[in-house]
């Protein structure tokens, strides 16, 4: 990259957020309703015509949702990559020949392998990840997975479904797969194989960010950040003012003296010139890393900071329905279908299609399921159909006949594992190079996930038989893109970056959001949370504005 920007502007607003993902617009939201200018910045392009739409609502990948694990693929950058220092044998003799591996595209010479988390991302775009998450909005256990700090969680809650449009969730009881075919087979399976469990824990429909199109019930229509900013995006000629989004601006640091924030420098990079950004407030929600980066460059380092490092491990795998169960449904008679889906079958049969061996509509929905973290099972479980940056299915495997089974496990945060930022490597863009430092705590937490996967396969045995090669396996280490703990929310500066609002100790005007906030270990998808922890987070910004 150039060695510096050739210009330089002043600019000023009431609010700077950096990062525009679900948590960043939850922030613009609230503080534009309440009358306040925010310009937000982020480091990647816009995507599509609105900002920050879901791309998954393209036509092509409603019809089929494994092409959209390319896009995926092609969304998100490594953090961390250990080099490849094996040496090049069948070069050219007469080719240059390094003595010492190449430094680029996210490869970190301080990278141990054994402690790195291979799957660890970052997603580039207005929109965040929200451009191709897979809208589970499952509320997180509120003794297990919750910080007790927070009191008003179910008010919360309440707001940050409706803000990404959840179903189901309160006066919206409906779910957009309920009628589905696979769906309530799914579904019926689990519940007869899980009978012990009582509610709220049984299986049950997974809560989902989208909602299904009035005049053609084919289509979902996923959330993505422009859901939560709809109001102001709606209007226009009312917010032109109150919302500015610049793509493609990275904020490299805040620059600070006194203990106060003075400015933050954010270079426009296809511009090349460096804007000097003053507001009265500074939020950085540019995800878990990258959070902690922009405070780590800005010479913002609490003790804490990168530290109580969790992830969630992933065990998967894929199943093929058993037999008797594609019979059933053929012959009238399975067991775990209501009559609405059995005619939709008869419908299929008869409308020309008695030689398909699969007894369903060609577009009929996948099953989306939940078995939610209990004491007994401190797991979250999701048995669905939906794109990743893996597990998609080859040409000549049909999906109605295929089930997906995530198991996500949790790991207690402790102060070794954490991550490190280097003084000496940059990355992709230019900022201290992250470095991961990651381990198992002790055998419980190892056999916490042995149990797991135990669990995993019983349901995966009640379903069917193992699609090769996708056997059940933990995957890599940080692939759910769900990190959290670097900037921890706590009650003291000793072991946390930020106090229950979210603002960094010592920095009036500093305020933090996103998964790296959240201070207890989890294996619920954490979005929906780090929503509500934001709102929770903006009225304290909100009243001492005011």
């Amino acid at each position: 990259m150039l060695t510096s920007p050739h210009s330089i502007e002043q600019i000023e607003a009431d609010i700077l957020i950096i990062g525009s993902g679900p948590v960043g617009c939850t922030f613009a939201r609230q503080l534009i309703e309440a009358g306040l200018k925010v310009l937000m910045v982020d480091s990647g392009a816009q995507l599509s015509k609105r900002p920050g739409e879901h791309l998954k609502n393209s036509f092509l990948y409603q019809r089929n949702v494994d092409l959209f694990a390319s896009v995926i693929r092609g969304n998100i950058r490594p953090l961390s990559i250990p080099v490849d220092a094996r040496p090049n044998l069948t070069w050219d003799p007469a080719s240059f020949q390094p003595n010492k591996p190449f430094v680029r595209s996210g490869q970190n010479p301080d990278q141990q392998e054994a402690y790195n988390l291979p799957g660890a991302a970052a997603t580039h775009a207005i929109g965040g990840m929200a451009t191709h998450w897979t809208c589970a909005t499952p509320r997180q256990h509120p003794q297990i997975e919750r910080w007790n700090v927070i009191q008003d969680w179910d008010d919360l809650y309440d707001l940050a479904e409706e803000y990404v449009n959840t179903h189901p969730r309160k006066n919206r009881p409906t779910h957009p797969f309920s009628h589905s075919v696979r769906h309530q087979l799914v579904m019926g399976i689990l519940q007869e194989e899980f009978d012990e469990l009582q509610s709220p824990y049984q299986p049950q429909p997974l809560p989902l960010a989208c909602e299904r199109r009035e005049d053609n019930d084919e289509i979902v229509v996923w959330s993505g950040s422009d859901t939560i900013l709809k109001p102001i995006l709606d209007e226009p000629d009312k917010y032109k003012d109150y919302l500015t989004i610049l793509p493609e601006h990275r904020c490299t640091k805040l620059v600070t003296q006194n203990g106060q924030i003075e400015s933050a420098e954010v270079v426009d990079l296809l511009g090349w010139k460096t804007i000097n950004v003053k507001a009265k407030k500074y939020i950085i929600c540019a995800g878990t890393v990258l959070t902690a980066q922009v405070l780590f460059n800005s010479n913002i380092r609490p003790k804490p900071l990168g530290l109580y490092l969790s992830e969630q491990p992933l065990a998967f795998c894929q199943v093929v329905l058993k037999q008797k169960f594609i019979d059933q449904i053929r012959n009238g008679t399975s067991p775990y279908l209501d009559d609405n889906a059995k005619q939709r079958v008869a419908r299929h049969l008869q409308e020309g299609n008695s030689e398909d061996p699969i007894p369903m509509p060609i577009n009929e929905p996948e099953p989306q399921c939940l078995i939610p973290v209990s004491d007994q099972r401190p797991w979250h479980c999701q048995i669905h159909r939906d794109a990743f940056a893996y597990g998609d299915l080859a040409p000549n495997v049909d999906p109605r006949l295929i089930v997906d089974l995530r198991w996500f496990g949790r790991i207690k945060q402790v102060p070794e594992n954490k991550v490190t930022f280097s003084e000496k490597y940059k990355d992709t863009f230019g900022m201290p190079q992250p470095t991961f430092h990651f381990d198992y705590p002790d055998l419980e937490a190892r056999t916490e996930q042995h149990q797991m996967m135990e669990d995993m396969l019983r349901a995966a045995s009640a379903l069917g038989g193992f699609l090769p090669p996708s056997e059940p396996c933990f995957m890599a280490p940080g692939l759910t893109l769900h990190i959290h703990g670097l900037t921890r929310m706590g009650t003291s500066p000793e072991d946390s970056v930020t106090d229950q609002y979210s603002q960094v100790w010592g920095y009036p005007d500093l305020y933090l959001g996103g998964n790296s906030m959240l201070p207890v270990a989890n294996a619920s998808n954490p979005t929906l949370t780090s929503i509500a922890v934001a709102i929770h987070s903006a009225k304290s910004i909100i009243k001492s504005l005011s």
